[in-house]
């Protein structure tokens, strides 16, 4: 699995008009499913005089958790559109919303399908688009004979410590890039005293 993967760093709007109807897209970095349904609530709640609020999200960097919904637009027309852009700007952790205000006239599916990608890349390209990498949380711990050799494996490979415990039991937790991790496991676990365990 790749352990580098594109997401958006704060959300972002954009705007696309149409004879007279407004699609406001709205782009979120989340994590979660929980997050996702509290954006869309959020949205219904502040533009609940809106017709529609139609999205599209992926999850993990495997990018092979996602949906799209078209919230009552016909078929096809609005979440799959957003989806699109996700996928073409080749972006995970990500949900885009696109509340739309009905103008009075119809668009036509071709329309609404034009409409709803436009304000899904209007939000895209507002958005700052960050690299991540993908890392595993492991917890090393060892004895106080073992400290010296543990911490040269830190300096040496430059590991975070995120958290520190140094009592009868000496612990670090520290967070080690996908590719780097079984290797990063291995030195650490050829130390005699140290147990390595992946959070």
């Amino acid at each position: 699995m790749e352990d580098v993967y594109k997401t958006i760093e704060i959300a972002s709007e954009g705007l696309f008009k149409d004879k007279g109807s407004r699609f406001i897209g709205y782009a979120f970095p989340v994590f979660t499913e929980d997050e996702i349904k509290d954006h869309i609530l959020r949205l219904k709640k502040e533009h609940y005089s809106a017709r529609h609020h139609c999205y599209a999200w992926r999850l993990g960097a495997d990018k092979e958790r996602f949906r799209a919904n078209d919230d009552g637009e016909p078929s096809s027309s609005a979440g799959k559109p957003i989806l699109g852009q996700i996928h073409s700007f080749d972006l995970t952790n990500i949900l885009i919303v696109v509340v739309r205000y009905f103008g009075g006239t119809l668009l036509g599916v071709s329309g609404l399908i034009n409409a709803y990608r436009a304000a899904a890349k209007d939000a895209i390209e507002n958005a700052r688009i960050i690299e991540k990498t993908v890392e595993d949380i492991i917890m090393v711990e060892f004895g106080y004979e073992s400290m010296n050799d543990v911490m040269k494996i830190f300096k040496d490979e430059q590991l975070p410590q995120l958290e520190t415990s140094f009592d009868l039991n000496c612990r670090i937790k520290t967070s080690v890039r996908l590719s780097e991790s079984q290797r990063i496991c291995g030195l650490l676990k050829k130390t005699e005293g140290v147990v390595v365990r992946i959070l």
